[in-house]
């Protein structure tokens, strides 16, 4: 598996499993009907933000992941970072190599800590994923984030410093 900058290439391969992941209103505080145009906006990010995919040595994509400051001015020493993976490929370990490679573009581009705002409580396997590597859920918003099967559940805020 190779991780690389993102291009507008990309796109069309990314674009249908994150429609699915959206769609499904499971992990994303994304708007379910969010259009193609609208996702391409809020994912493919520019300097100094940063876009990226994981593809395997045939060049299929398995999975992407943006990174950016979390917020703006005397918040900006702390990242951010969104992830999705092809559910084909789940499992497989793109995930992880995916969150390594922010977490080592983050220490790179100087920032101090890492801070997830929204990752739904019952996204067991993501909420495992950020624990083995360092983050630690710092708060949990009640009844934070509607799921289209579980109801009403938790969104947690993760922080990992740097």
């Amino acid at each position: 598996m190779i991780i690389r900058e993102a291009t507008a290439e990309d796109w069309p391969a990314i674009w249908p499993f994150m429609h699915g992941i959206i769609a499904a209103g499971e992990t994303y505080t994304f708007d379910r009907d969010t259009s193609e145009s609208r996702a391409r906006a809020m994912w493919m990010l520019s300097a100094p933000s940063r876009t990226v995919v994981a593809v395997s040595d045939d060049g299929t994509v398995l999975g992407t992941a943006k990174m950016n400051p979390n917020h703006m001015g005397g918040a900006s020493h702390i990242a951010s970072a969104s992830f999705m993976v092809s559910p084909e490929h789940s499992g497989q370990g793109v995930g992880r190599a995916l969150g390594e490679h922010v977490l080592s573009w983050a220490r790179a581009e100087g920032y101090r800590a890492m801070q997830f705002n929204a990752v739904v409580a019952t996204n067991v396997r993501a909420v495992a994923l950020w624990r083995s590597l360092g983050f630690t859920i710092i708060g949990t918003l009640p009844e934070g984030f509607l799921h289209p099967t579980e109801g009403y559940v938790g969104l947690h805020i993760m922080h990992m410093p740097l």
